[in-house]
C-alpha cells in the first residue's frame, strides 16, 4: 500500500470514522459521569497512611468531556493483601470507550488467577481481553470510538505500570523525572513497520496518523482500525526505593503543553495528592491545552 492512490483508498474506506472521531455520537453525552460539569477532583490516604493518591479532570476547552479516570485501593480477597489501581482513560470520538474500560480493566485483571502472581501477564492479558470484549458488544455506535489508557498497579513496593497510546506515566525519582511509559505514535520505527506488515499506511495530516486518521497507534476499541491499533500494552515493572516520591498518571492534554520534568518539579514540593493533581492541570490549562486535562498523583511516604 505504499502508492497515492492505495493510501487514498484506504483512507476513503475509513471515512465513517473519520467522521465519528469528530462528531462523537449522540448518546456518548450520558456516559460520561461529570456531564457538563467542568472539572472534578478529589484524594484519599491508604489506612496505614504509606500512599495516598489524589485526582484532577478538566474538560478545559472542549465542549464534552471524554477522559476518565480510576484510583481506589482494593483487598485481593485470595492474599489479603491491599493493592492500589489507577488509571487514566483518554476517550476519542466520544467517551464510551474510556468510560467502559475505566468500569471493567481492573476487574478482568482482579479476576485473574495470576493476579500478583504473574502480574506482568495478568495487565497484559487484561488489556487484551477489555479490547475484545468492548469491541463484541452491539452498539448503535459501531464500537467506532476509541480510547488510550495509562495504568498503575501498586502491590507493596512494587509499581507495575502499562499503557497503549499516549497518556503517560511518570516517576518522580529524587526529583529527577522517569518516564515509564511509552508514547505510542505511528511514526515511531517499530510500531510504523508492524502497520505497514499489516497492511496499513502511516501518513502525514496534520501530525502522523494511522490511515491519515488517528494520531495514535496503540488503543482501545477503533473498531475500523483494529488490525492496525492494537491494545497490547507497553510494560514497566518497578520496585519502588526510597528515592521514589511520586507517581504521575496524566492524558496527553498535560504533556501537549509540559515535559516530564516540569510536571515533576511542578508539584514536588506540595505534599497533598490532591492539590498536588489539581495544580498540574490547572497549570496545563494556563498554558493553553486545547485538549481534556485528567491526572492522577500517587505519594509514596518515604
Amino acid at each position: 500500500m505504499g502508492s497515492s492512490a492505495e493510501t487514498a483508498r484506504f483512507i476513503h474506506q475509513n471515512m465513517e470514522f473519520v467522521s465519528a472521531v469528530l462528531s462523537p455520537p449522540k448518546d456518548s453525552v450520558t456516559a460520561f459521569a461529570l456531564g457538563s460539569a467542568t472539572s472534578l477532583s478529589g484524594g484519599e490516604v491508604r489506612e496505614d497512611g504509606k500512599v495516598s493518591y489524589g485526582f484532577s479532570l478538566l474538560r478545559g476547552k472542549r465542549g464534552s468531556m471524554e477522559d476518565f479516570h480510576c484510583a481506589q485501593y482494593k483487598k485481593d480477597p485470595r492474599t489479603g493483601q491491599v493493592v492500589g489501581l489507577f488509571g487514566i482513560f483518554d476517550g476519542h470520538g466520544g467517551p464510551n470507550a474510556a468510560d467502559y474500560v475505566r468500569s471493567n480493566l481492573f476487574v478482568n485483571m482482579m479476576q485473574s488467577n495470576k493476579f500478583i502472581s504473574d502480574l506482568p501477564a495478568c495487565v497484559a492479558e487484561a488489556y487484551e481481553a477489555t479490547d475484545h470484549q468492548y469491541l463484541r458488544q452491539d452498539s448503535p455506535g459501531g464500537r467506532e470510538d476509541g480510547c488510550t489508557a495509562v495504568t498503575a498497579v501498586l502491590v507493596g513496593q512494587r509499581l507495575l505500570v502499562a499503557n497503549v497510546g499516549d497518556s503517560r506515566a511518570v516517576l518522580s525519582r529524587g526529583g529527577r523525572a522517569v518516564a515509564l511509559s511509552v508514547d505510542h505514535k505511528p511514526n515511531l520505527k517499530e510500531e510504523r513497520a508492524r502497520i505497514e506488515s499489516a497492511g496499513g499506511v502511516v501518513v502525514w495530516a496534520g501530525t502522523w496518523r494511522v490511515g491519515g486518521v488517528l494520531a495514535v497507534s496503540r488503543a482501545f476499541g477503533d473498531r475500523p482500525l483494529k488490525r492496525f491499533v492494537v491494545a497490547t500494552p507497553a510494560l514497566a515493572d518497578e520496585s519502588l526505593t526510597s528515592e521514589d516520591e511520586f507517581l504521575i498518571l496524566a492524558s496527553d492534554g498535560l504533556w501537549d503543553v509540559m515535559t516530564n520534568q516540569e510536571a515533576v518539579t511542578l508539584i514536588r514540593d506540595i505534599p497533598d495528592a490532591e492539590k498536588a493533581a489539581k495544580r498540574i492541570t490547572e497549570e496545563a490549562y494556563n498554558r493553553g491545552s486545547n485538549d481534556n486535562i485528567s491526572c492522577v498523583v500517587v505519594r509514596f511516604k518515604r
